[in-house]
């Protein structure tokens, strides 16, 4: 017989005190093994892409392609079993103890053999009735793509393997109230984008570390609590599920939230690792995950710095799923937050008709709700959108310049303490001339209220680029870029290149512009910029395609005017343009 080898994911299962079982009730003890297995394990074996190896009289083997469809398998059966063994007396219940490993076995016809089957034995010995064992190795594969917790037991010494054995218990609560339990309906999901922050798994193995694990869930609950337009359930909620594993969509359904953060924190000596999660609740999907490291000796710190890298890096994804899902719903009976979604999905693209069709939905949840801060700010910044792109005719241009401010005012005045608002209105209270030193003071109180926030301080930096601070635009660029890395860089790039820019810095401006122009082809300030930077650098060819370029978007080469409170950057800007032009 031909022998191969390969590596493939082994269940091991045998029924708890099953000689006592015999004992007491030998053929009835057979017939509902029997019956377990035929109604409920064949089935979920096979419905999991696994297969049996063979029956071993008090239990089986069974081998799965994948880990993930092993331990799904495994939990489910468990969870069957507990429903099945509900109302029967102790003495009747048939409990299954199971282990699971990932390895390399030797197959032979239908059987296998080898280490990897011998160490899912061995774990399968290790587990409680109605419970599951599982190596390092299972627990590495499958605890960032399931929903279930893992308790760390240590290294353990078994039977016939003469290495020391990593064992991790699949935390599955009380399996038995939970199928039992009556589904509660799902609660309302609130007006407004809607989180519940999960506790940390402490992964180190050191019950000393779970303090840390659970102040880091509330430093992130309060970070993410600054954020105006998110609801965050509380901690003392979200904690009534420590060391459970409860499906995502079960915790949405209970806590009335659509998004879920998971997160773990491993210790390694004197080294950190946290990693953390976003998952839609109503899909599963993961939107975000991503992982930080650190030391112990600077574990408050730490501590600081994941909470607003979290929820800095929350925000723009929320927001974004938020978007898809309005782009989904039917049209009929919107909602003034309906439409003010809507009209960010539709402006996303960054064409003309889009922002025009935007502004005209902002504008009917205007009339809706006169007071609405966000629909109000978000007016606001669309009309400076059609200046920059230059999407306004000169006979246009004053009235939108004038509606944006009083779009902004009105905006500050409805919503005073909202981040997004406050930050929105400086930008366009900077941009079109108004007091520079209110645009900045306002600025800045959105930041103090939510300094992960990454728009806040992008609009940050191109004020500071107007009030003529180009060195700290630079560094507010910077930040924001970092608290939300998968933005759209071109934006935050044309704001770096014209600080160096006016700081005639040229080379790096002129190497930015240019990164920034292939991810915005349609921004013109970026043009105009590189083409002001090529005739200081004396390069006229280069400034004169750059022109060229311009001018297929628009008949304005030289602005009459410019955002700079800086007389020195002013003129840098618009000489350059005037050598570029002449060229």
């Amino acid at each position: 017989m031909v022998s191969v080898r390969r590596l493939t994911a082994i269940l091991a299962a045998d029924v708890a005190a099953y000689s006592r079982l015999m004992g007491t009730d030998e053929e009835g003890t057979h017939e509902r093994l029997k019956a377990h297995l035929q109604e409920l394990v064949n089935p979920k074996i096979e419905q999991h892409r696994g297969r049996i190896v063979k029956n071993t009289g008090d239990g089986f083997l069974a081998e799965f392609a994948s880990v993930v469809d092993a331990v799904r398998c495994a939990v489910e059966v468990q969870c069957g079993m507990a429903e099945r063994n509900e109302g029967n007396p102790p003495e009747k219940r048939i409990e299954f103890r199971v282990g699971i490993n990932l390895g390399d076995v030797i197959a032979e016809g239908e059987d296998i053999f080898g280490d990897g089957v011998n160490v899912a034995a061995r774990l399968e010995t290790l587990a409680e009735p109605g419970r599951i064992c599982v190596s390092h190795v299972v627990c590495d594969q499958v605890r960032d793509k399931l929903d279930y917790t893992f308790e760390d037991l240590g290294e353990q010494q078994v039977k016939n393997i003469a290495r020391p054995v990593r064992v991790f218990g699949v935390r599955m609560g009380d399996m038995a109230a939970t199928v039992s339990s009556v589904e509660k309906p799902p609660l309302r999901l609130p007006d407004k984008p809607s989180i519940a922050v999960l506790p940390f798994q402490n992964l180190s193995g050191d019950p000393d570390q779970e303090y840390f694990a659970d102040g880091m869930v509330d430093e992130i609950i309060t970070a993410l609590s600054r954020i105006k337009w998110l609801f965050v359930i509380a901690d003392n909620s979200s904690f009534t599920y420590k060391g459970q594993a409860i499906d995502v969509k079960q915790i949405g359904r209970e806590l009335g939230v659509r998004y879920v953060l998971k997160g773990s924190v491993r210790k390694a000596g004197r080294r950190l690792r946290i990693g953390a999660a976003l998952i839609d609740a109503a899909t599963s999907a993961h939107l975000w995950a991503d992982r930080f490291d650190g030391s112990l000796e600077d574990i408050f710190d730490l501590q600081d710095q994941v909470a607003l890298s979290i929820a800095g890096v929350i925000e723009p994804t929320l927001q974004a799923a938020e978007i898809r899902y309005s782009a989904e719903r039917p049209t009929d009976d919107l909602t003034a937050y309906d439409l003010f979604l809507r009209a960010r999905w539709i402006a996303s693209t960054y064409e003309r008709s889009h922002l025009a069709e935007a502004l005209e939905l902002l504008e009917q949840a205007i009339r809706r709700e006169p007071r609405y801060g966000p629909a109000l700010a978000l007016a606001a910044t669309y009309r400076v959108d059609l200046e920059n792109f230059d999407w306004s005719d000169d006979r246009e241009e004053q009235e939108n310049r004038e509606m944006a401010v009083d779009f902004a005012r009105r905006a500050l005045r409805a919503a005073p303490d909202d981040p997004g608002v406050l930050g929105r209105a400086a930008m366009v209270l900077g941009r079109f001339g108004e007091d520079i030193d209110a645009a900045l003071a306002l600025v800045d109180r959105a930041l103090a209220l939510n300094p992960s926030f990454a728009y806040g301080w992008y609009w940050s930096g191109w004020l500071r680029l107007f009030a003529g601070q180009a060195d700290l635009a630079i560094q507010h660029f910077e930040t924001s870029m970092r608290l939300n890395p998968r933005s759209q860089r071109g934006f935050h790039l044309a704001g770096i290149g014209t600080a160096h820019f006016v700081t005639r810095r040229f080379d790096e401006a002129s190497a930015a512009l240019r990164v920034s122009l292939e991810e915005v082809p349609a921004f013109a300030p970026a043009y105009r910029t590189l083409a002001a930077c090529y005739g200081h650098l004396g390069r006229l060819d280069e400034a004169q395609s750059i022109i060229k370029r311009l001018a297929s978007l628009t008949p304005v080469v030289v602005p009459t005017t410019d955002p700079f409170r800086n007389p020195e950057y002013s003129e840098l800007y618009l000489s350059g343009l005037r050598l570029a032009a002449a060229a």
